[in-house]
């Protein structure tokens, strides 16, 4: 009986396994890409409501944990971790398959999730919200991979719509979710905030089943060296310069700490370069792709796009929040036109993408709209403009995200071999994440370097001109030194809070005035992307044909030759070699 129940399991992972396997020819069938995608876009789901959750009930979360100024902490920790997870993720997934990587990756964000519901500090916080990085860092990054595995460029762009459809789903219901509570002050003996995370558990469990079901790609492992080096200079690279970015206000940014920091991320790019070089295409991130073009200019470009856009979306919500006065609900509601765009964008570009096969077009017209909407909003953000003022450049800024969501990392993927399809895509994305990262990081910087000045300038001002103010501020009634809790801002009587808002206000505008000079600089960058012919065949397909094996012609044999065609590295394996799995 028991060896009954164990052939009768073993078959019913081989059916599925070979349900979800390409024919002979390396083609997916309508049906087995839609069943796979399943499995990617509830983990896609779990990980982009995850960050418009927190993007919109941050403030109420550094506030409660008395730590609004330490933000970037929490903010940065996730991006740090998220950015350097993703490069390693898509060489170990070429090399092991990416069924298991993927696993781990929700595995992990499900454990982070829950730690951060129980940080009882702002520095906790950031250490939790660094490990969900970790996890993070593989849900974007290995759907993207599969799908140029299964799908070919010049029809991805109809399967993207999935992807976009689950993302801007979660786009519109993270703010509000996040909104509704951030807004409770209890729910079920937990702190409404702490929510924003604990429904990550059933989430990820959710998806971690779906993908464990429907993702059985064919793979066969081949023996690579793994670059630990250039992973561990990539860490001493990176974060000593997030640190100083984040830390340079307060020390000083030519301080004696900030230039360890400085001399540290030279000495990490330093070796990274030098691991790179040494391990050649086994590399994190092999040097020769960026004598391919379209990758080279798709990866300088992904760095300053990521850190304009991550820039200007960040501000939104709080400027939402502090400066108008909305509940974190009212805000994530506010919020929807921007979503809105996004979808329409990303949408709108995919189908014309797939119709035309022209993508180039759509980065450089993406740009200008973000220009645009950013310059716009430098102008009329002000302390009493009104949110319908704001509805068509949040439109017209998401438009231009959506423009620049997927056909960067669409050129690419053509441009480059399909051996080299996991290592690509994960580069392209890294590269977003670091320019997010560092965006990120030199924003709220700059934020709250100029809060202090621009308040007190406020602050003196009303005082000149209302007595009431003036009276206040001899009394030490109004405080304009500690911004560690903005909640305070709220309940001041309407002639003492307004020098407050007046003061965001003028800090948000600088921002999105160099979010805009930042993201600028990305249209001169794209203008050097190359403009090829989409491929009309898939990932596998492609290798498939790089190999130059023909199929054979037994049933046993097409099963083995799809499983070595399967592989990133195209070379098919001869019938029963040991070592070929499923991953």
């Amino acid at each position: 009986m028991s060896q009954s129940t164990r052939t009768t399991a073993a078959e019913r992972r081989g059916a599925r396994a070979a349900a979800a396997a390409p024919d002979a020819d390396g083609g997916f069938t309508h049906r087995q890409i839609v069943t796979i995608l399943l499995g990617l876009v509830t983990a896609m789901f779990l990980a982009a409501l995850d960050q418009t959750v927190v993007s919109t009930a941050i403030r109420t979360i550094a506030d409660d944990l008395q730590g609004y100024d330490l933000q970037a902490w929490a903010t940065t920790a996730f991006l740090i971790t998220s950015t350097i997870a993703t490069p390693l993720y898509g060489k170990l997934s070429d090399i092991y398959g990416r069924r298991p990587f993927y696993l781990f990756a929700i595995g992990v964000f499900i454990l982070g999730s829950l730690a951060c519901a129980f940080a009882t500090t702002m520095y906790q916080l950031a250490a939790f919200r660094a490990l969900q990085g970790i996890g993070a860092g593989g849900l974007m990054s290995l759907a993207l991979a599969i799908i140029g595995d299964i799908v070919p460029p010049r029809e991805r762009s109809k399967y993207q719509g999935y992807f976009m459809a689950v993302f801007g789903t979660s786009s519109v219901l993270g703010p509000v979710i996040g909104g509704f509570l951030a807004g409770q002050g209890s729910l079920l003996g937990f702190d409404g905030w702490r929510w924003i995370f604990l429904i990550n558990v059933p989430l990820g469990a959710l998806a971690f089943a779906v993908v464990y079901r429907v993702l059985h790609l064919p793979h066969q492992r081949r023996d690579h060296r793994i670059d630990w080096p250039g992973a561990l200079a990539l860490v001493t690279f990176l974060v000593p310069l997030l640190i100083v970015a984040e830390q340079g206000r307060t020390w000083g940014w030519g301080s004696g700490g900030a230039v360890v920091c400085y001399a540290i991320g030279a000495v990490g790019f330093l070796l990274f370069v030098l691991a790179e070089r040494s391990y050649g295409d086994d590399a994190l991130l092999p040097l020769r792709l960026f004598r391919n073009r379209s990758f080279a200019v798709g990866g300088v470009g992904s760095i300053v796009m990521g850190a304009g856009m991550f820039g200007g979306i960040l501000l939104l919500p709080q400027y939402l929040q502090i400066v108008q006065g909305s509940s974190a609900t009212v805000a994530g509601l506010q919020m929807i036109p921007l979503v809105a765009g996004i979808m329409a964008g990303a949408m709108g570009s995919g189908i014309a993408i797939s119709k035309t096969g022209k993508y180039k077009v759509f980065p450089l017209v993406g740009i200008a709209f973000m220009v645009a909407a950013l310059l716009a909003m430098s102008f009329l953000v002000e302390a009493d403009t009104s949110i319908w003022t704001l509805v068509p450049f949040m439109v017209l800024l998401g438009l231009g995200l959506g423009f620049n969501f997927q056909p960067v990392i669409l050129a690419v993927q053509n441009a480059v071999s399909p051996r080299e399809m996991g290592v690509a895509t994960s580069s392209v994305t890294f590269f977003r994440q670091m320019g997010g990262t560092i965006g990120v990081a030199v924003f709220l910087s700059i934020l709250f370097t100029r809060l202090p000045t621009d308040i007190g300038n406020a602050v003196r001002t009303a005082a000149g001109e209302d007595p009431r103010v003036a009276q206040a501020l001899q009394s030490g009634q109004l405080q304009t030194g500690d911004l560690s809790d903005t909640s305070f801002i709220q309940e001041l009587p309407d002639y003492l809070a307004q020098p407050f808002k007046v003061g965001f206000s003028d800090s948000i505008d600088l921002v999105f005035l160099i979010a805009a000079c930042v993201v600028a600089i990305g249209f001169f960058v794209f203008l050097f992307l190359p403009q090829l012919a989409l491929s009309t065949k898939s990932g596998i397909q492609a290798r498939q044909e790089e190999a130059g094996t023909p199929p054979p012609d037994d049933e046993a044999g097409q099963v083995v030759h799809a499983a070595g065609t399967a592989a990133p590295t195209s070379v098919p394996p001869p019938a029963g070699r040991p070592g070929d799995t499923a991953g």
